[in-house]
C-alpha cells in the first residue's frame, strides 16, 4: 500500500503556466494519499501549490536544503541546512567579479534577494509570480547576513552556462552542490542538500518504507528520488534517460499527469 507520495514541480505536478490546475487538485485530493512536494524552489514559490492542495505534511525545498511544514501560511522548518556563509560571501563576490553581467540572485528562508531587475529576475518572474528583495548596495548583496539557502544565476546562452559551471566548480568548494536545473539556471546548495536526502529524512521520521512510496518527476535531478521509491513515475513529457528509469509513464504535466498517475498506477496498490 502506498502512504506517500514525493512528486517534482515545475514540468510534473505544474503546468506550463506555473500552476496546479482545478481537475489535477481534485484527482490528488480524491486520492486521499499524503503528498510531498520536492523541489529546488523556495518555500515561497511552493506556496501556492501546498495551499491549493491543502498539504499539511512534510514539504522539502531547495533540493533538500530545507524540510519544512506549512501551518496557517507560515514555514515552520523541521531540518535546514543552509550554505555557510563563508561559502556564500566566496561565491558571489568571485561569480560577480567573473561573469559581471550575469542574473545572480539568492534566496533565504522567506525571500528572494537580486541587486538589478534584469532579463533573467523579469523571466523567474514570470516563472514563479514571486517579486525579489532588491538590496541596492553592491556591497551588501555580495555579503547576505542572513542564512542562505540557495544561490540562482540564470544565462540564456548555453556556452556561457557551460563556462560558468566550470568556473564555479574550480574554485573547488566540495561544501556546495552545483547542478543545472532546466536550460537556463545554474543552482547552489549546500553538498547535503538533495531531493534524495529530503526523502531520507521523511521516510525515516515516518517509519516508512520503500514499498511504502511512489515519485513523480521529469527531469534528471528527479532520478535519486526515483532510487528511493519503489514506484516511480516518469511525466511523458520527462527527458528519455528519466523515462528509462521509470516503472510507469504517466501523461505530460499539461495533462494532469500527477492526478491521472496517482489513480491509473497507485490506487490499488
Amino acid at each position: 500500500m502506498i502512504k506517500r507520495i514525493f512528486s517534482d514541480m515545475d514540468g510534473t505536478l505544474l503546468d506550463n503556466t506555473g500552476a496546479v490546475s482545478e481537475e489535477n487538485v481534485s484527482l490528488i485530493k480524491s486520492a486521499g494519499i499524503p503528498m510531498t512536494l520536492v523541489s529546488a524552489r523556495a518555500p515561497m514559490e511552493m506556496m501556492a501549490a501546498i495551499e491549493k492542495l491543502n498539504l499539511t505534511g512534510a514539504q522539502v525545498g531547495f533540493n533538500g536544503g530545507l524540510i519544512y511544514r506549512v501551518d496557517n501560511g507560515r514555514v515552520l522548518p523541521i531540518h535546514s541546512q543552509p550554505i555557510a556563509k563563508k561559502d556564500v560571501h566566496t561565491l558571489l563576490g568571485a561569480i560577480h567579479e567573473k561573469f559581471p553581467e550575469i542574473s545572480l540572485s539568492y534566496y533565504d528562508l522567506h525571500k528572494w534577494y537580486c541587486h538589478e531587475i534584469d532579463k533573467g529576475i523579469l523571466f523567474e518572474q514570470k516563472v514563479t509570480q514571486q517579486k525579489p528583495t532588491r538590496t541596492m548596495l553592491l556591497s551588501h548583496f555580495l555579503k547576505p547576513k542572513k542564512k542562505i539557502y540557495k544561490l540562482m544565476i540564470i544565462v540564456f546562452n548555453e556556452k556561457t552556462l557551460t563556462n560558468l559551471q566550470e568556473f564555479v566548480l574550480s574554485l573547488g568548494i566540495d561544501t556546495v552542490a552545483v547542478q543545472q536545473s532546466g536550460k537556463h539556471y545554474l543552482e547552489i546548495t549546500h553538498a547535503a542538500a538533495k531531493k534524495s536526502a529530503g526523502i531520507d529524512y521523511i521516510m525515516q521520521k515516518e517509519a516508512l518504507s520503500e514499498g511504502e512510496t511512489a515519485a513523480f518527476g521529469d527531469g534528471q535531478n528527479d532520478l535519486p528520488m526515483f532510487e528511493r521509491t519503489s514506484i516511480p513515475i516518469a511525466m511523458a513529457n520527462a527527458s528519455q534517460d528519466v523515462i528509462a528509469q521509470a516503472k510507469f509513464i504517466t501523461l505530460v504535466n499539461q495533462c494532469n499527469g500527477v492526478g491521472y498517475g496517482i489513480h491509473k498506477f497507485l490506487r490499488n496498490v
